[in-house]
């Protein structure tokens, strides 16, 4: 597995290991039991890393907005070594619509496992629980919350490492429904949510997306969500008092 330490990857790893033998590449040193050295950047360590193997997920991410070609670049130097053993990619809903350098990089991603002629399943979902979660603290820190008016559906990462693990353990499928959280609503609903769950005290300021461009346009038509598939079962206020923590504050795994 890719990724194995990031947010998604743990929850993976933990639902896997009882069904499989899970082997964790990483870059760094005094790696856990189970992790193996390898470098996706370089290529250095893959080979030796795949040696084994019989399934891939590939869950890595450099989250470098500024270079997102470097995700292309990784993902093509493990297909390069992967063989044909099966390979299940973690993507996002909307890198098809939405022309922003990141999802392209994911698209892009998509498209060299698509065509490495091994067999390949991808999941795309909506954004995690998680990163809402990320998001939103930082605007609480002043007496005004000013949040945009923003239509999102978080899931719970856990859900998603669920199907993920059924994915990778399954047959190879291509390309696979997308997979939401349970409600389509806004960042100031969620906003609302975080404030009652957590008891700060903050007056909240809606303000709407104006913003010109392409990107933009593809979030403001909803580009980002997948209303027809509202998989998830776990809402942000189950997730919030989920990690909320005995002086009232909400941990973030990021």
């Amino acid at each position: 597995m890719t990724g194995g330490t990031g947010v998604l990857g743990r929850a993976l790893v933990e639902r896997l290991k009882d069904r499989a033998e899970v082997r964790v590449l990483s870059r760094r040193e005094g790696l856990p039991t189970g992790s193996v050295r390898g470098d996706l950047e370089t290529g250095i360590g893959l080979a030796q890393a795949l040696d084994g193997v019989d399934a891939i997920a590939h869950c890595a991410t450099s989250a470098d907005y500024r270079h997102p070609e470097r995700d292309v670049a990784q993902t093509r130097r493990l297909l390069d070594e992967r063989g044909d053993r099966p390979l299940t990619y973690i993507s996002i809903v909307g890198v098809d619509r939405i022309p922003f350098g990141y999802y392209r990089a994911k698209l892009n991603s998509e498209l060299a496992i698509a065509q490495s002629g091994a067999p390949w399943t991808v999941l795309r979902t909506t954004q995690f629980h998680d990163l809402v979660l990320r998001f939103l603290r930082p605007l609480t820190r002043p007496p005004v919350a000013v949040v945009p008016k923003l239509t999102v559906q978080p899931v719970d990462v856990g859900e998603v490492a669920g199907r993920m693990a059924d994915l990778v353990l399954g047959e190879p499928a291509g390309r696979v429904p997308d997979m939401g959280g349970p409600e389509v609503t806004s960042l100031p609903e969620l906003m609302r949510t975080y404030l009652s769950v957590t008891g700060l005290q903050r007056r909240m300021l809606q303000v709407p997306v104006r913003l010109p461009g392409r990107v933009m346009a593809a979030f403001r038509d909803g580009a980002h969500l997948a209303p027809d598939h509202p998989d998830g079962r776990v809402t942000f206020a189950e997730y919030l008092e989920s990690r909320r923590q005995a002086d009232g504050t909400v941990t973030n795994p990021y």
